[in-house]
């Protein structure tokens, strides 16, 4: 009798050994798959820069969800099933974030435009923002009182070099003494501080940024017409090779398909209402 109990409790207990087995292997695995894609399990970290600009961030505090980016940011969370309260921020310099290898984030967004150069480094999703060319100015300009493409022919109209800004000057605005060509958006800043030029033709953001922040008596005058040169997609960026890529692509296209992204764009960008199409 003892010998039979000492022998069912040895099978019993090798049964509950190979049972436990199986649901402990089972468990990791499941664990793996639903944790082991993020940085943190069942946390999704984002990366934005240090410090993050108004319109993008509203006072440098992406927590608040204030800011066009980081609106973005918590509309993609919640697509993922990620409530508020399980978002975490990190910070990174814009080189950092593409730069090949680990990341400590899951993804980053800091207008970063989608290149094959970029490609190479690491993963975008889908784009949630496309910018378009805007011409600026300051008080006092000429060109300040212009309000459509006619205004702008017979000024001098600058951009960078080798930019999508300087083809839609060319385009677009074609101005009688031509493009006015400089070596950086520092130096046509300058420029147009100055008075050396009447305006410049900038993208969104950077308009956005020289006009707020730059400038003095910064102004924009209005977005130029789409041009064969287009504007820069801005993606959201992940590890090359990540396992979240197609899955956060899927979220950013749903934003944009149920309009979301259009919406906070006008929220917070201003759309036709801060820079107006000129024609």
């Amino acid at each position: 009798m003892p010998r039979r109990s000492l022998a069912t409790i040895a099978l019993l207990a090798a049964a509950g050994l190979a049972l436990a087995g199986c649901a402990s292997s089972g468990g990791s695995d499941a664990s793996s798959e639903a944790g082991g894609e993020y940085v943190t399990p069942g946390k999704l970290t984002i990366g934005t820069g240090e410090p993050a600009y108004y319109p993008w961030v509203q006072d440098d505090d992406p927590e608040s969800g204030e800011g066009f980016e980081a609106a973005v940011a918590y509309a993609v969370a919640a697509q993922l099933g990620f409530d508020e309260g399980d978002v975490e921020w990190v910070r990174t310099t814009f080189d950092q974030a593409i730069a090949p290898g680990p990341k400590d984030f899951d993804f980053n967004l800091q207008q970063f435009s989608i290149t094959p150069e970029r490609e190479e480094a690491v993963d975008f999703s889908s784009p949630y923002y496309e910018t378009t060319q805007v011409v600026i100015t300051v008080d006092g300009s000429p060109a300040a009182g212009a309000s459509s493409i006619a205004d702008l022919k017979g000024l001098l109209i600058g951009a960078q070099t080798g930019t999508t800004s300087l083809d839609a000057i060319e385009e677009v605005i074609a101005p009688t003494a031509g493009a006015q060509v400089f070596n950086t958006n520092d130096d046509a800043k300058l420029a147009l501080q100055s008075g050396t030029v009447d305006a410049i033709v900038v993208d969104l953001p950077t308009a956005f940024y020289l006009t707020a922040v730059e400038l003095d008596g910064g102004e924009i005058i209005g977005q130029l017409p789409e041009s064969s040169a287009g504007g820069d997609q801005f993606g959201l960026v992940l590890a090359k090779g990540s396992p979240l890529t197609e899955r956060v692509t899927a979220a950013v296209d749903a934003l944009r398909e149920d309009g979301t992204l259009d919406e906070l764009a006008a929220e917070w960008l201003g759309g036709d209402d801060a820079a107006p199409v000129l024609e």
